[in-house]
Order: structure tokens, then C-alpha cells, then sequence
């Protein structure tokens, strides 16, 4: 089971944007998470008069390894590691490691 899942909140904990916040977009990979609004690089763009881009500078959102993040506990308002627990009716469940709370609820 993934610990973190396209639509989670989460905080970068370590790296040059330590300590923002954001929205996870996708999973790149297995290891890879695009951020919203986290490792934004700048992208010298030509222009494509076949697709009707512009050329310039543009800002981009690049993946982020998913070390580096951790999902955002809203109980707490701090960066929290998770677990996956399985509960009476056999499902599995994600979990805050500081309080024991449902991740899904």
C-alpha cells in the first residue's frame, strides 16, 4: 500500500523548498511525486507555431523524491510519518505514527 497518494497534503522536509506545503498531483514513479507549487524550476522554452506555443521562460513543477516529504498531520499542523495498520474487517488503513489516527477518514 502507498504511503503517499495523489491528493494528499504534504511538507517537504528536507532540500531547498524545506518546509513548504502542497498537494500532491501525481506519482512520476514508484519513488516520484510531482508537488504542487514544490521544486519549481525555471524552463527556457522555444517557441512551436505547429502547437501554438509562445517561446520564453516558463515556470515549471519537477518531481520530488518521496524521502524528502512527509504528509501533513492537520490534528498536529506538523510533518508526520505514517504507518499501515489493518483493522477489524481485514482492511488496511493508513495511519499518523504521534497519534494513531486514520490518515482516510
Amino acid at each position: 500500500m502507498e504511503r503517499i497518494r495523489k491528493g494528499d497534503s504534504i511538507v517537504v522536509i528536507a532540500g531547498r523548498d524545506k518546509g513548504k506545503r502542497g498537494t500532491v498531483l501525481r506519482r512520476v514513479d514508484k519513488d516520484l511525486l510531482l508537488v504542487e507549487g514544490i521544486n519549481r524550476v525555471k524552463k527556457h522554452q522555444r517557441p512551436n507555431p505547429m502547437k501554438g506555443q509562445p517561446g520564453g521562460i516558463v515556470d515549471k513543477d519537477m518531481p520530488i523524491h518521496i524521502s524528502n516529504v512527509a504528509l501533513f498531520n492537520p490534528q498536529t499542523h506538523k510533518a508526520d510519518r505514517v504507518a499501515v495498520k489493518v483493522i477489524e474487517d481485514g482492511r488496511k488503513v493508513r495511519v499518523f505514527k504521534s497519534n494513531g489516527e486514520m490518515v482516510d477518514v
